[in-house]
């Protein structure tokens, strides 16, 4: 990184260089003093003048103003143009390169158009002050014209560092949201993985205690889904973990040092194990009973995983709620446009004898998959007793649908 010295919020480097500009007017001007009209009245208004341009960059449209009021007092005193008089092109090149607004620049160029005509008029040889205004109009316009050029180079840099912090920060963002995307995803699973083997594992582990002594088969048989879930629960928890210490000692590519990266060992839930999931929660005391109706058509992973897991939460909290015993339907159903999953149960089981707390971010996980498809859920109690949850998810090639709320 370079390290800019400054004096007064002002660059060292245009400091030296301003001051060293007014040293030589100063100089200019003692030479008035000497050898030109004028003497010691002329020195003062080049000192006047070369005082004024220490504060050409900052306040460049005031010098300009103050050279050209001391350049007047010179053309009424007659002294005809002086060597100090280049003070007035460093102010018209100033106030053309630093003002803010490239009108000053013009009126400023007017102003020096009518001096350069009263300077010529004073000269000594009246009849070729025609040339001497020739020559003048000549410098004074070349001078704003290199000043014209220089501005417009100046604002086209100054442009491109704004458009390229612009850029940076845009990106900074677009890295944070992407961050924060990966993070509530990651989110989502855990409470996926969590809620849906803590409760199996809950229901499982109470009825063993339960059956231990009269039926000690049926309670091997409970405890054997409790190591079986919790190996699954695990073995997802790893992979989580896995991804979050992906991001290096570093701490990433990403700000908060996340790397928001696949994970190319994981292997996608998909529809296809939808059968496996249904029958854990048969043996973890749900009768379960499920339906596809239509040929199922290929889905997209993420679309995959949505069903997926929507239906897992769906009979997570139908075990939760509705307790050991209750029945329950799954039926997911393929449209021309759109996968319907439809979850109910008749909430006639057995209450848990210590059910698991609710985290409350179960329906509000499902929303949030449903609604990155634009799809549809509604989730309330049954006039007949038990819980239905619908979600309707339009396939990608149909227009997107208004989320409703439950």
């Amino acid at each position: 990184m370079t390290v800019r010295r400054t004096l007064f919020g002002r660059p060292l480097r245009g400091v030296a260089f301003d001051v060293a500009v007014a040293a030589l007017v100063v100089f200019l001007s003692l030479a008035a003093a000497v050898s030109q009209p004028g003497g010691w009245a002329a020195t003062a208004v080049g000192s006047g003048m070369a005082v004024a341009l220490l504060f050409r960059r900052t306040h460049p449209s005031a010098v300009t103003v103050a050279v050209a009021v001391l350049a007047l007092i010179q053309v009424l005193a007659r002294w005809g143009p002086l060597v100090y008089d280049v003070a007035v092109l460093i102010a018209l090149y100033s106030v053309v390169k630093y003002g803010r607004r490239l009108r000053d620049g013009v009126l400023a160029g007017a102003v020096a158009a009518v001096g350069v005509l009263l300077a010529a008029v004073q000269t000594t040889n009246v009849n070729e002050w025609w040339m001497t205004a020739l020559w003048y109009a000549l410098v004074t316009g070349a001078v704003w014209l290199a000043a014209l050029n220089v501005r417009t180079r100046r604002l086209y840099v100054l442009s491109l560092e704004e458009r390229a912090t612009t850029l940076e920060r845009e990106r900074e963002a677009e890295s944070r949201a992407a961050v924060a995307e990966e993070r509530t995803r990651i989110a989502r699973e855990l409470h996926d993985v969590v809620a849906h083997s803590m409760a199996v594992m809950i229901v499982q582990a109470d009825g063993a205690r339960f059956m231990l002594d009269r039926d000690p088969a049926q309670a091997r048989t409970a405890v054997k889904v409790v190591a079986d879930t919790g190996r699954e629960a695990l073995e997802e928890m790893r992979r989580l973990v896995g991804v979050l210490r992906d991001a290096g000692p570093a701490g990433g590519d990403e700000p908060g040092g996340l790397t928001v990266a696949a994970d190319p060992e994981h292997r996608r839930l998909a529809l296809a194990e939808l059968p496996d999931l249904l029958a854990r929660f048969d043996d973890a005391g749900l009768h379960v009973r499920s339906t596809v109706t239509d040929a199922p058509p290929a889905l997209p992973p993420g679309l995959e995983l949505t069903v997926y897991r929507v239906v897992q939460e769906a009979l997570t909290n139908a075990l939760k709620h509705a307790g050991v015993g209750a029945c329950v339907e799954v039926v997911v159903s393929y449209t021309a446009g759109a996968v319907v999953v439809r979850v109910v149960d008749d909430g006639r089981g057995r209450p848990l004898v210590s059910p698991a707390p609710s985290g409350g971010h179960g329906l509000l996980g499902m929303r949030e998959r449903v609604t990155v498809y634009d799809g549809n859920l509604t989730a309330g109690p049954r006039l007949t007793g038990g819980w239905q949850v619908e979600v309707r998810l339009p396939l990608p090639s149909e227009p997107a649908t208004e989320v409703i709320a439950a």
